[in-house]
């Protein structure tokens, strides 16, 4: 028999990833950031170029709207209404980080045998872009499996 882990002694109610999943976990809401990052922010522009649904698109753009991730802003061209386009607020802009661990996944495990279609890049150099895990003592980290997951500030016992 192994031993018990000591994680079930914690409550999970509080979990802040659970909480961000609320928000993150559907299946286009990362298709729509990115998207936004890439600078297409008008509805009509996103459904010609991702083809999500559009009540989905909607409620997407409501929910994180309402989230706090996106802003709208409004826009009219001329002869039409007003119209809005959808901005990351500062809480939108830190999902970077996300966005490109994602995307390095996918390339890793997923990409067409060209590669991927999508690059990052740093705009005052043009070096590629990666994610990089490292503690707050600024040691980088490779391995997974030198991290451990142990009780926060908010934990609380079960």
């Amino acid at each position: 028999m192994g031993t018990r882990p000591e994680a079930l002694d914690w409550s999970v109610d509080n979990c802040t990833v659970g909480r961000a999943m609320e928000i993150l976990g559907e299946r286009w809401t990362f298709v729509v950031l990115r998207e936004i990052a890439n600078g297409i922010r008008r509805f009509d522009d996103m459904r010609v170029r991702t083809n999500i649904p559009r009540q989905v698109l909607t409620n997407r753009l409501a929910m994180m709207v309402d989230a706090g991730v996106l802003r709208k802003e409004p826009y009219q061209d001329p002869g039409a209404r007003v119209r809005h386009e959808y901005r990351l607020t500062q809480m939108g802009l830190d999902l970077w980080p996300v966005i490109v661990a994602v995307l390095e996944w996918g390339d890793r495990y997923l990409a067409d045998p060209e590669g991927s279609p999508l690059s990052t890049v740093h705009r005052g150099c043009g070096a590629e872009v990666r994610a990089v895990l490292r503690c707050s003592a600024g040691h980088e980290i490779d391995n997974p499996r030198d991290v451990l997951a142990a009780p926060g500030p908010g934990a609380h016992r079960r």
